[in-house]
């Protein structure tokens, strides 16, 4: 099926700041032939979004993000301070790339030198059309750390260099709470050991 098998019968903006809230009265149609009712589905729109693991070849290192999330706040289960990865919305007249070495300097203060994609995945797809892309950037971990952020958008983030090894098991014991962390630390946990190799001849060459 494709996007030809949705008929969307009406659509309304409940909402609009900086996020969007759309609502929309479609139908779709059925694996086993014919079409759905009508029904009501309420879409959150806040753009698309790009993430990067930051990874020092030379140390074998990560470097990691800590900082208070509403969301795990209100779901009441742990804390609401979330170790993650650098990741941001993109803004308008920026590739995914581009967002992504701005957000690494903003968060971390760490430039990207080297950047190879992973994947893209939809960050929530039953109520959101968010598509976040994914990266792991080539870092010099070596005197990063700190307090960073934009305070006037009331961040306040704390950078965590992380022997990769331990991050690997913290991500086995389930001791990582976000979905993007999860998938890039798989990711590199899987293709690390090559990408390694690669950086570090691509450094000595």
């Amino acid at each position: 099926m494709n996007r030809d098998d949705v008929e969307i019968i009406e659509k309304k903006t409940k909402f609009k700041g900086f996020f969007r809230l759309d609502c929309y009265r479609l139908r779709h149609r059925l694996f086993e032939g014919g079409w759905s009712e009508v029904r009501s589905q309420e879409v959150f729109e806040r753009g698309n979004a790009a993430a990067a693991l930051l990874y020092d070849p030379d140390n074998n290192a990560v470097v990691l993000i800590e900082q208070f999330r509403p969301g795990a706040f209100t779901s009441d289960r742990g804390t609401p301070w979330l170790v993650e990865i650098v990741a941001g919305m993109v803004e308008d007249g920026e590739d995914v790339e581009q967002t992504i070495r701005r957000e690494a300097i903003e968060e971390s203060g760490s430039t990207i030198l080297d950047i190879v994609p992973m994947v893209n995945v939809f960050a929530s797809p039953g109520g959101s059309s968010e598509i976040v892309s994914l990266f792991c950037g080539r870092v010099d971990s070596r005197d990063v750390g700190g307090i960073h952020g934009h305070a006037v958008e009331g961040e306040n983030i704390r950078v965590i260099v992380e022997p990769a090894d331990i991050a690997f098991k913290r991500l086995r014991s389930g001791d990582i709470h976000n979905a993007i962390f999860v998938i890039a630390l798989q990711w590199l946990e899987k293709h690390g050991d090559a990408l390694r190799q690669t950086w570090l001849v691509q450094s000595t060459g």
